[in-house]
């Protein structure tokens, strides 16, 4: 018995180093860039945002905002805050939309995260997301020009953490809140990656992802919503999970609705909705992730 429990140990311990290598320096890289851009860059990300409207883009401001969304570093407790500020601001609302969509999806360290996934599958997640924000930024225009959709009441702009005098320090605090933040996850995540390569059968994936690929689309989609607790701490999951045969509409219907209704997200999206256009959000993002995942699969 005990040699059978050092061999397994033996056998895990050989997963985990090879997906730990393998991962870690873009989850390391990551944190740094997104600290990086949140201590010099965050300011510059809220100006360029209110000067937009000046520009008088209409409609078409939805395409900047998506694209600001998705530079700024920001989780989600973090987007509110800067959403409702400008909402203040007079700022339109499916701008807002499309900058809280592409926000909450998708962010510079999670992009670099994603780059441990192989090059096509870190296109179409920037496209999916860039193109989601957009999205949502035309539903909003198109059934909710009249009324609003936000309740921005409960939130204020959270105080500035970032305030050391000093620029090196305030970027080293910033890149140790987020180590701390998502270290557990990050280890987790390749717990589970070496359990699912030493204990899940290859032929089990390839049987559903390869096969099923329509119920395999709409099995990840579901599946994001409960395991996905942290961006960097799935990616070691996906990667496995590729490796034994999903597709990438698979993951990317997964990393869409992981995302976007993780649990920790929830909460917050709900106060700012309210429960009917809560309602309305998980629909539009269930059903989006499901039908970009048979495009990508199937076309």
């Amino acid at each position: 018995m005990t040699e059978i429990l050092e061999r397994e140990w033996i056998y895990f311990l050989y997963y985990f180093s090879i997906q730990f290598e393998q991962i870690v320096w873009y989850w390391l890289l990551g944190m740094a860039l997104g600290s990086f851009i949140s201590v010099f860059g965050k300011e510059k990300i809220h100006i360029l945002f209110v000067k937009m409207r000046s520009a008088k883009i209409g409609i078409f401001g939805i395409i900047p905002a998506a694209l600001l969304g998705i530079a700024s570093p920001l989780c989600m407790y973090g987007t509110i805050p800067v959403a409702a500020s400008f909402s203040e601001k007079g700022m339109p609302q499916e701008w807002i939309a499309s900058f809280v969509m592409s926000s909450i999806l998708l962010n510079p360290q999670l992009l670099f995260y994603s780059a441990a996934l192989g090059f096509p599958l870190l296109v179409i997640r920037f496209t999916v997301c860039f193109i989601l924000g957009i999205t949502a930024g035309i539903f909003i225009r198109l059934f909710f020009c009249n009324k609003p959709f936000f309740k921005f009441t409960k939130f204020e702009n959270m105080a500035n953490r970032d305030t050391d005098p000093n620029p090196f320090l305030r970027f080293l605090k910033n890149f140790g809140r987020n180590i701390k933040a998502t270290g557990i996850y990050f280890l987790i995540g390749i717990i589970l990656s070496a359990l699912f390569q030493r204990y899940v059968p290859q032929d089990f994936f390839a049987g559903i992802f390869l096969h099923n690929r329509g119920f395999a689309v709409l099995m990840a989609a579901a599946i994001g919503v409960p395991l996905y607790a942290c961006g960097g701490g799935t990616i070691p999951l996906l990667q496995t999970w590729l490796q034994r045969g999903m597709t990438f509409g698979s993951a990317s219907a997964f990393m869409i609705t992981g995302q976007a209704m993780k649990i920790t997200n929830l909460g917050a999206v709900k106060i700012v909705l309210g429960i009917k256009h809560f309602i309305f959000f998980l629909l539009f993002v269930s059903l989006y992730a499901v039908l970009s995942g048979f495009v990508i699969d199937f076309f």
